[in-house]
């Protein structure tokens, strides 16, 4: 069956071609006007003499020229490697090694490490957006605009619909990154099931501050919108204001995000704001704290937060909350159409349903990569059975909501008793003074691990660490509760947002 992603940006342009597809600041781009030069950029890179399926990597923030290499590097039948912007020298180079990329799309603030990276894999033509019209000084690389040229656009190349669209790389918690493959049937099935359940129309302005990057914007946001004709608002950054002005000046409707991000906004929200265009926030990455949940929807009367639960070795999206009627709160959802969910024990034997059957949690569907580039042996591990392997621990209820409970290298095991860290902050977040928790273990002689929170306070409130022991002490068992509280101004966080358990161990 041959099938390119890059139709779905042709459909859109071709059905509304005035449409606004991006609002990047004040300036809005058509449909016609971003399918016109991801052409261009098709044309251009094809001109390079790359074969198809040949890797361009893509390191940019969330600026237009993320759409124009994206859907120009599949609409030439290449395969696009989304790169960290604020990736090093050496991780640079690693990531364009392992991938086999022959191009590099960079942008002029990432560039000195860009350099370092491309200098140690030779023959990488790299680009670089928002530098010199000529090029770089250096002429280690060329200006973005050259892909921008006149050029005769090529017609969508009719790629296989399993064949690799995106190789996405793994955050590498354990190990060094690993490229999943995702093909263009899985990218188009996730963003249609997940547009359809967050019932995405053309009249929608989704907010794109979720880093394009990472497979939660590029399936859900961009892929998503672009899929269902709507329109996004490219926030580079995230920062509370920006967000908040974005939503009231362009009358946003949908927010994607992960909970730090609705934790800021909750902070820095005033009655100055307007955001009573939000119909619906979608909440992802990691669990959301419940209370978080009924402050946010208590702060903006109208919205409702729906959770889902997805990796990049899953597209994104693999279960979702539907509805406000339909959720259950600190649930991830159920499956989505086409997905099957399990949990299993250490011989990945399927467990009954109920909290008190915690496992692994597996899956298999549409949604699961083609395979992890060049790793046949970690494809292998992961896919035991036929079923992929998430790493998560969680458990399906009676009525098949699943609840994750935490990553398996974040348990700590306390005494000989597990102790799921997710659990602990939840009453964390509970008291009146915590902003952000989150829970880790140390080494200890006698217990194996001890539990350690470590916390960050609202504006103009604090707690003392006798205090958040006791509160805690009050509302668990006796082996869940912290037994050391530890103080920071902010919690460390990774582009997406996701608060960084490993800075904190």
């Amino acid at each position: 069956m041959s099938f390119n992603l890059a139709t779905m940006l042709n459909e859109s342009a071709q059905a509304t071609p005035d449409k606004r597809c991006a609002i990047v600041h004040d300036t809005a781009l058509t449909y016609a006007e971003v399918e016109h030069r991801a052409g261009l950029v098709a044309g251009n890179l094809l001109a390079l003499g790359l074969e198809r399926g040949a890797k361009v990597a893509v390191q940019l923030p969330n600026i237009p020229e993320f759409l124009y290499a994206y859907f120009g590097a599949m609409r030439a039948g290449l395969v696009m490697v989304p790169l960290n912007p604020l990736l090093r020298g050496p991780e640079i180079a690693y990531h364009l090694e392992n991938s086999d990329a022959q191009v590099l799309i960079t942008f002029e603030a990432f560039a000195e490490e860009a350099r370092r990276g491309v200098s140690a894999v030779p023959g990488v033509a790299s680009y670089v957006v928002g530098g010199p019209p000529g090029g770089d000084p250096s002429s280690w690389a060329g200006a973005f605009g050259t892909l921008l040229a006149p050029v005769d656009i090529p017609e969508i190349v009719p790629t296989d619909a399993d064949e690799t669209a995106v190789l996405l790389y793994t955050s590498g918690t354990t190990g060094k990154p690993k490229g999943a493959e995702l093909t263009h049937f899985q990218l188009y099935m996730n963003c249609t099931v997940a547009g359809e359940l967050m019932e995405f129309e053309d009249d929608d302005v989704s907010v794109a501050v979720l880093p394009l990057f990472h497979v939660f914007g590029l399936s859900s946001v961009l892929n998503a919108t672009v899929r269902f004709g709507g329109t996004m608002v490219l926030v580079p950054r995230f920062e509370a204001g920006a967000v908040l002005d974005a939503v009231q000046r362009h009358r946003a409707t949908i927010f994607p995000g992960v909970p730090t991000m609705y934790v800021a906004l909750l902070a820095a929200a005033t009655d100055a704001w307007d955001v009573s265009s939000l119909r619906v926030g979608i909440s992802g990455g990691a669990p959301m704290p419940g209370e978080v949940i009924r402050a946010f929807e208590e702060r903006f009367p109208g919205v409702v937060i729906l959770e889902g639960y997805g990796l990049s070795e899953s597209a994104s999206t693999t279960t979702f909350n539907i509805s406000a009627e339909q959720r259950k709160v600190l649930s991830a959802g159920k499956p989505v159409w086409g997905v099957q969910v399990r949990v299993v024990d250490a011989d990945d034997k399927p467990l009954p349903r109920g909290a008190d059957s915690v496992g692994e949690v597996v899956i298999r569907g549409h949604n699961i990569l083609k395979g992890y580039y060049k790793n046949p042996e970690a494809t292998a591990e992961a896919m035991r059975g036929g079923w992929f392997h998430t790493g998560d621990l969680g458990y399906l209820d009676e009525d098949g909501y699943l609840f994750i409970v935490d990553r398996t290298k974040d348990l700590v095991i306390r005494g000989g008793y597990n102790v799921y860290p997710r659990e602990v902050e939840e009453v964390l977040y509970d008291h009146p003074a915590i902003a952000e928790a989150a829970v880790i273990g140390r080494p200890d002689e006698r217990l194996g691990e001890e539990v350690v929170a470590v916390v960050s306070f609202k504006e103009g409130m604090t707690a003392g660490p006798q205090e958040l022991i006791a509160f805690c002490k009050e509302r668990m068992a006796a082996y869940k509760y912290p037994r050391e509280i530890r103080v920071r101004t902010e919690l460390p966080k990774g582009p997406t947002g996701k608060i960084l358990k490993k800075e904190l161990r």
